[in-house]
């Protein structure tokens, strides 16, 4: 086919209004013109043609928050997502050193345990992994990447003592009754020590972000989030973008706290791809993980005898400090806060910011997974043009957890979304992958049913239409990257970024939605990724 490809014979799904076309023509990677496919053929009798057979073609999907260089990670490392307990995860790591043929002295490194789904529902200790792995230091990491569990041989090498100090906003286990180190760490003290293990060669590294966005791909999303860079990571997507191989459009956010000069240093990135790279502003963290039970809240966890609500990662004049540079530098900033608490820390230091200037520039400020936002806050976010990205998967996936962790009205309303849309508040989905992988018909499902993995409702009230859920991750997700006049809808003009589906998720029946495969992913015209 040549610079002009016609789609025909199926459904397609603009965004727009109005909302259904029979044809798409797409010209040098851009939306030439949408309508019939008798006035679209007569308007380019020479362009390729693709016939849908049926299927269903839309914008393609827009990743809001993900760890794109830390998933590329994990595509190495010794996958845990499985394991039932205690037992199974000796067997693993003991048949990963057998299979691998790791010497004495290697280490061991493992993502994706969860110990909700244990059958003992704890961590393990380092004496667990003592037994699998006696000869090679072991780290695993927890699938929301906000703790995990070291064996001896690690604490050793990492140099975690009795007398380690617990750093700010993070714990460092310790065995009962004494200050010896168990082997577990949470937030950052977990995040400093993870940070120290062995990397892989910068080649090896870019082969793996290259499978990495292929999965992405798979899945029907082209624009993709590095949600927390620093310069190790910046590296290796600024090399990747050198070599020219990226296939999706990657925005990157500076770790503000640790390492803001990254921004300043490659201003020629920020709000501009090149390469399919950009910039797109700087990322804090504000608390931890509902199910790790670090999130902040407002009020006690469930049968927290001693109240404990979780901690802050930062102050209140730090986190005032953080917004204030962002708006200083006209950059978008986003802040992890799952607990009500948090989301009220990140609101009144916005709210402080903004009574400082005159004309508060437009960042968009977001607010990444929001998972515990009461509905109380929604106005003040709207108030202040701030977006919640909803991790909803978690009313799937953790649900049940919730509901134990925070009891039936507070778990209820976790990603309040269809509360936001009558707020009149804006709002995008994503996965946080590699806590999930990004498969956003499953997110729509999630959106849609609100059904956790023991089959409990949680809030209908809060269950969105397929429409509604369909635009968090189409116009919306583009809107938040300030791509909106490039993306998230089938608009002449636009950037040609399709996914073709096998069938329409508006008219399925909506316990389908996560059925629905996809067929074939476009970037810019050119098709990246086809089934089978």
């Amino acid at each position: 086919m040549g610079n002009e490809t016609l789609y025909y014979n199926g459904t397609v799904l603009t965004m727009e209004e109005p909302l259904y076309a029979g044809a798409l023509l797409v010209r040098d990677g851009r939306i030439a013109a949408v309508g019939s496919e008798r006035e679209l053929s007569a308007l380019c009798p020479e362009a390729g043609r693709v016939d849908l057979k049926g299927r269903t073609l839309l914008p393609a999907f827009i990743d809001a928050h993900s760890h794109l260089t830390a998933y590329a990670s994990t595509l190495r490392l010794l996958p845990l997502q499985h394991v039932s307990g205690f037992t199974d995860l000796e067997k693993q790591l003991k048949d990963y050193c057998v299979r691998e043929k790791l010497r004495p002295g290697e280490w061991v490194i493992g993502f994706g345990y969860d110990h909700n789904s244990f059958d003992e529902k704890r961590h393990p200790d380092k004496r667990i992994l003592d037994r699998a792995c006696p000869r090679n230091p072991v780290l695993i990491s927890h699938a929301s990447g906000h703790m995990g569990v070291m064996n001896t041989l690690a604490l050793k090498e990492l140099g975690v003592t009795a007398a380690t100090p617990d750093p700010d906003g993070g714990v460092i286990g310790r065995m009962e009754g004494s200050r010896e180190p168990s082997g577990y760490a949470e937030e950052t003290a977990f995040i400093r020590l993870s940070a120290q293990m062995p990397q892989p060669s910068l080649d090896e590294l870019c082969k793996g972000l290259e499978k990495a966005q292929q999965a992405y791909l798979s899945y029907g999303i082209t624009t993709v989030q590095d949600g927390l860079t620093k310069p190790g990571e910046w590296a290796l997507l600024s090399e990747l973008a050198r070599r020219d191989r990226f296939q999706v459009d990657t925005v990157s956010y500076v770790d503000e706290r640790g390492h803001p000069a990254l921004l300043e240093e490659n201003r020629m990135y920020v709000g501009q791809y090149r390469n399919h790279l950009k910039i797109g502003g700087y990322k804090i963290f504000l608390d931890g993980s509902p199910q790790g039970r670090t999130a902040w809240m407002s009020a006690p966890y469930e049968q927290a005898a001693d109240g404990y609500r979780g901690y802050p990662v930062c102050q209140d004049g730090e986190v005032e400090q953080l917004v204030r540079q962002a708006c200083r530098e006209g950059v978008q900033l986003l802040a992890h806060c799952n607990g009500d608490a948090a989301a009220e820390q990140y609101l009144r230091a916005c709210e402080r910011v903004r009574g400082e200037y005159p004309a508060l520039p437009d960042i968009r400020p977001v607010m990444i997974h929001a998972q515990l936002l009461r509905r109380d806050q929604l106005p003040r976010l709207r108030r202040l043009s701030m977006l919640p990205s909803f991790f909803v998967a978690h009313v799937y996936y953790w649900g049940d957890v919730h509901l134990e962790n925070f009891g039936r009205e507070r778990a209820g309303y976790i990603s309040p979304a269809a509360s936001a849309l009558r707020a009149g508040v804006r709002f995008t989905f994503h996965q946080d992958t590699p806590v999930l992988p990004p498969d956003m018909l499953t997110t729509l499902w999630c959106a849609v049913q609100r059904k956790t993995k023991g089959g409990r409702q949680l809030a209908e009230s809060e269950c969105l239409t397929p429409l509604q859920a369909l635009r968090a991750v189409t116009i919306n997700g583009a809107y938040q990257y300030f791509e909106e006049k490039e993306k998230g809808s089938l608009r002449p003009g636009k950037k040609a970024d399709l996914v073709i589906l096998d069938r329409n998720p508006l008219t399925v029946p909506k316990d389908e939605l996560r059925a629905i495969q996809v067929t074939e992913t476009i970037k810019e015209g050119v098709s990246v990724y086809r089934a089978g």
